[in-house]
């Protein structure tokens, strides 16, 4: 009998050594489509033996798991969602992880001519006066909110962005960009999921370099006030090696035929939950 209880005690301590090496991180579907976690996640578990379990979704759908307490930490690119997120009490802090930019793709003879603008405003109204075809992501994602807020700043409201030229992938960036291909269409992505997509056909990099293109990603553990059972201690670990030198190096030796993917740029912590 007291043999059976140790053995059981044993048992019990060895889960919960388990659970506390694993962490589980919602991230973005265009953080996972760069192929970046591909180089990071192996050398976490080899420095921190912390396996890093992602789920990967927009946003949008990052932000409800944690305010659901179904993963530890969130890494997603929507400041004032993240913010929101904060100050609901969902987050203990903000911290800035790396930066890239979006970027305008489209079909290689631009029908809209979008190229040749000035702003990812005109870009926009340009698409929408030619009814160019266009290929959202609508999922609420971080890409997705960029790409409203830019038709807002455009002055084109949902009304005008016509089922004819304007379609809803409902889905992930590589899946959004797989429509755009197959339609010859526009469409708003992050730099590094166009770097790293392979079914490119007709499409090509038409429009960058718009300040508020600007993509920062942000990491955000969840509070264990909200939900006790949040794996603080892995996430504290987990930021610590993000923010580092060894990460930095990592993140911006990322290259695709040479091309950088991400700039790191941890090096504060812009907001601390009240």
């Amino acid at each position: 009998m007291i043999r059976s209880l140790f053995t059981a005690a044993a048992l019990f301590a060895s889960a919960g050594t388990l659970a506390a090496d694993t962490l589980k991180m919602a991230v973005t579907t265009s953080f996972h489509n760069s192929g970046l976690s591909d180089v990071l996640l192996p050398e976490i578990q080899k420095d921190l033996g912390l396996e890093v379990q992602l789920i990967v979704v927009g946003t949008g759908q990052a932000i409800r798991l944690g305010e659901a307490g179904d993963v530890d930490a969130i890494l997603v690119h929507s400041r004032k969602a993240e913010e929101k997120f904060l100050e609901g009490g969902y987050g203990t802090h903000r911290r800035e992880i790396m930066y890239n930019d979006f970027v305008l793709v489209g079909p290689s003879d631009d029908p809209a001519k979008i190229a040749t603008t000035k702003t990812a405003k005109d870009a926009l109204i340009a698409i929408a006066e030619g009814q160019a075809p266009f290929a959202s992501r609508g999922d609420d994602s971080g890409t997705h909110k960029m790409e409203i807020a830019l038709w807002t700043t455009a002055g084109i409201d949902e009304a005008q962005r016509s089922p004819s030229w304007y379609n809803e992938a409902g889905a992930g960036m590589g899946a959004t960009l797989n429509t755009a291909a197959g339609l010859n269409a526009y469409a708003l992505t992050d730099r590094a999921s166009w770097l790293n997509f392979g079914n490119k056909q007709s499409l090509t990099l038409l429009f960058s370099g718009d300040p508020v293109l600007f993509n920062q990603y942000a990491f955000l553990p969840v509070s264990p006030d909200m939900h006790p059972h949040a794996n603080t201690e892995a996430a504290m670990k987990l930021e610590t090696w993000l923010t580092s030198a060894r990460a930095a190096d990592l993140i911006n030796s990322y290259a695709i035929n040479g091309e950088t993917l991400f700039t790191f740029n941890a090096d504060r912590m812009l907001k601390v939950a009240e």
